[in-house]
């Protein structure tokens, strides 16, 4: 299989690249970015100060927190990615879920699944967070409740995957051990990727390239690939960095899981890459691609399911 390379709109962050930003928008993206350029580097060495000691001689088998964001998608979370969680050849791991205020029967599906290790919570509300375009759906929309399961995780390392993609069944052993032979801080794997029909074998892009930085970044060393929000998998003590809410302001990379890599790479974190397929993507029932494309395809009906209940 071919591996898949970012196009253009993508790179850009999403679907939309001609949003003309306002004033209140560039302010509380500098604001944020000089806030982010200037602290995030600080915060990670005193992490590393504190914590890192932890993975120096760390036990063969660490608990690991999985956790996901989801929203009234109780029929495809069970079908992918909680069966392939509970699936994991690793099995000391919490899988935390957290609803963005649920109204399906999200809860009562996953009290089914019957597994002790799941742990769901659901957020009070969903009020207004920002203009509701499916452009701002796609940028932002997991950035609440993944920052609600961030703070309850628990585990030494932490996982990523979305309710609609699926892992292998040595997803956490593989990454786990990439990471600790590497002594890496966060590493991602390839992913099996489907679009109108066509499988191929997504790597990711390269973390010191155009597609992270709109301007050629210097670098020293290694430059590994970046894989699929689903295949994130980090030490715990960078959960500290959380997804930026106001991702959608931007002029480029708007979408919040970019925003964060962009974040690492500027404080430092030290990346790693295996390569091996350790994650499924493939379009939800009734759509024919992923991503961005599969809000575009279908924004009507995007738009109703993520609609705030209040402003």
């Amino acid at each position: 299989m071919k591996n898949v390379e970012p196009d253009l709109l993508e790179r850009k962050g999403g679907i939309n690249t001609t949003y003309e930003r306002t004033l209140r928008d560039k302010l509380i993206t500098l604001i944020k970015g000089f806030w982010y350029d200037t602290v995030e580097n600080i915060i990670l060495n005193k992490q590393r100060f504190l914590y890192e000691k932890n993975y120096a001689n760390e036990e063969n088998e660490p608990f690991v927190s999985v956790y996901t964001p989801t929203y009234n998608r109780s029929s495809i979370l069970v079908e992918r990615a909680i069966s392939s969680v509970i699936r994991q050849s690793y099995k000391n791991f919490e899988y935390i879920v957290v609803g963005d205020s649920c109204t399906d029967d999200t809860e009562q599906q996953i009290e089914k699944v019957g597994d002790s290790r799941i742990r769901f919570y659901n957020l009070p509300k969903r009020g207004y967070r920002y203009p509701p375009t499916v452009e701002n759906h796609w940028y932002a929309g997991p950035v609440v409740p993944a920052n609600a399961a961030l703070r309850m995780a628990r585990g030494r390392w932490i996982a990523r995957i979305d309710d609609d993609d699926m892992w292998t069944d040595d997803h956490i052993e593989s990454l786990l051990r990439s990471a600790q032979e590497g002594n890496y801080e966060f590493v991602t794997g390839d992913s099996l990727i489907e679009k109108e029909g066509i499988r191929k074998i997504g790597k990711g892009n390269k973390v010191f390239s155009k597609y992270y930085f709109p301007k050629d970044k210097s670098f020293k060393g290694r430059n590994p690939y970046v894989g699929s929000t689903s295949s994130f998998f980090y030490r715990s003590y960078l959960k500290i960095f959380k997804y930026n809410i106001d991702c959608w302001r931007k002029n480029w990379n708007r979408v919040n899981d970019i925003d964060l890599i962009v974040r690492f790479a500027n404080a430092g974190v030290i990346f790693g890459h295996l390569d091996k397929v350790v994650t499924y993507i493939i379009p939800r029932p009734g759509e024919t691609t992923i991503a961005s494309d599969a809000y575009i395809k279908d924004a009507e009906n995007k738009l109703r399911h993520f609609e705030f209940k209040s402003k």
